[in-house]
Parts: structure tokens; sequence; C-alpha cells
């Protein structure tokens, strides 16, 4: 009789759902091979985990003023001490990871299929297409990225939802050429060829088709920019573009701190590091998937 593992491994699968279920089960085991993979994983799921039980979790309120209490160091009562309005700064790191959660999956669902579509679109037509489409590409890629969203938000005004468009468009470019370039790949694959003979039309081709086999070095590379979205939200946050008092965003978080940087160095430290390590975690779990889910390293692993 055959065995869960032996049926989730099988070389001929006999249904989609078994192959589907399969290639999760490999990738799955091949992260969990790796440390740095695993590690970015626990930092994530800590992420995720905070901002679902944010309410429960933090013991102070992340509005909530207490003057008597302004500028207190780290201590049992606020482990990572007050700012300047009193404000228990771990209960608004904890909130925080709400908002730094939802810039980072917005941003990925307006500019990843975005992009996507972008790059499969034109690296199938080609021609006139494909030089209007990558030359208004490179227009952006040729920008830095924060100026870039310095400038949306500037000309939107500031707020997170603003914030959230404007490094969603900046964000696109990158993934339209990748796209582009696996598009032009497998555009004239046999089995491309088959499904035109058979009447596919060119939305069926790009959707049922072309889209899917983009996924995988979409997901790489989503989840290694997922830190420097958090750096451009932080940096907006800094600048005083992105999500505006008394919301406990941790860019905004260190603007306020730098102030009192050199005597009371938590109040900007503390957002700094959950910045640092909220950032190192994606950067790990998406060098993680790079190795496991890019065709060209199969062989080496």
């Amino acid at each position: 009789m055959m065995s869960n593992r032996d049926w989730l491994l099988a070389d001929s699968p006999t249904s989609r759902l078994q192959a589907n279920v399969g290639r999760a089960y490999r990738v799955f085991t091949a992260l969990m091979r790796n440390p740095l993979s695993v590690l970015g994983g626990v930092i994530i799921l800590v992420l995720l985990l905070t901002a679902a039980f944010a309410p429960w979790i933090a013991p102070y309120s992340a509005v909530g003023q207490d003057l008597g209490n302004r500028l207190m160091p780290p201590s049992a009562a606020h482990w990572m001490g007050t700012d300047e309005l009193g404000r228990d700064i771990f209960s608004r790191v904890v909130w925080g990871s709400q908002i730094t959660l939802t810039i980072v999956l917005l941003v990925a669902l307006i500019s990843a299929p975005l992009g996507l579509l972008i790059g499969a679109i034109a690296g199938y037509f080609g021609g006139w297409v494909d030089r209007f489409l990558m030359g208004f590409t490179d227009i952006f890629l040729s920008l830095p990225k924060l100026i870039l969203a310095l400038a949306f938000v500037a000309a939107l005004g500031p707020g997170i939802n603003n914030a959230i468009i404007a490094i969603a468009i900046t964000s696109w470019p990158a993934y339209a050429r990748i796209a582009r370039a696996e598009t032009l790949t497998i555009r004239n694959a046999e089995y491309i060829q088959a499904v035109q003979l058979a009447g596919g039309g060119p939305v069926r081709l790009i959707v049922q088709h072309i889209l899917p086999l983009c996924t995988s070095s979409m997901i790489i590379r989503v989840t290694l920019d997922m830190a420097g979205v958090i750096l451009t939200a932080a940096g907006l946050g800094f600048l005083g573009l992105g999500a505006q008092p008394p919301l406990p965003e941790w860019g905004a978080m260190i603007s306020r701190g730098r102030t009192f940087i050199l005597d009371q160095w938590w109040v900007a430290t503390m957002p700094g590091f959950a910045i640092i390590i909220v950032s190192l975690g994606f950067c790990f779990l998406g060098d993680g998937l790079r190795d496991v889910l890019d065709p060209k390293s199969e062989g080496k692993n």
C-alpha cells in the first residue's frame, strides 16, 4: 500500500491535485533544510501572528498618552520604554506590525499582477507593443525608487493610502521585466503552438498558459522585494509623507525619536530593530525560495 510520502513524491502523479500537493511538499522540505530560510519563515510567521493578535499582545494603547511616564527607559512595566508622550513603545511596535503588513500585502497585490500582465503582453506580442511597453517600463526603472515614490506622494498628498499607491507604482517595472523574459523563452514552445492550433487566442494563452509559468520567478522576486518595500515605506514615514500621527508607523516613530537619540536611545532604536528584523526575514525566505524554485538551481540542489 502506498504511503502518504510515496504518494506526495510520486514521479508520475495521476491528478493535478497530486502534482500540485507533491510540488508544495518538495518545496517545503527543501526550505526546511535551509536554516536561514527557516529563520526567515519564523520571523514572517511572528509578524503575521503579531499583527493578527495585536489587541491581545499589546499591554497598552498605541495612542494613549501618559505624560507622567514620558521617556522612561526599558523596564518590567514598559519592555521597550516610553516615548516623548509617555506612550508604550512595545505596544506601538506591535500595533505598527499591522500597518507594515498592510503595506507589504497591498503593494504586492497591486504591483506584482500589474507588472506580470504588462511583461507577458510585451513578450508575447513583441514588435511595437513590446517596444512601447518596455520603453514605458524603462522610464520608471531609470529613476531611483525612493525619489519616484516621494514625487508621487508629494503629488497625491501624505497618508498611508497614497504611500501604498506610490510604492506600488514604483515597484511594478521589475516584475514586468521578469515576466517579459520568461514569456520570450516559452512563447515559441511546442505546447504553446499546440494551443494556438487548437484555436486558443492570445487572452487564453497569456492567462492560462504563460502567466502560471511566470509565478515561480514572481514569487521569488516579490519576497525579496518586500524588504525594500518596508524600507521605502519607513522612509516615507520618516519624512512625514507616509502614515500620519498618531498612527504607530515604524518609520514615523524613528523620525520622532531622532530628537532624543543621544540620551533616550530606545525611542528610535526599538522600531529600527523591528524594521531590520522583518526585512531580514523576507530576505532570508526569499533567498531560500530562489534556491528551491529557480529551475537553474535544481541540479545544484
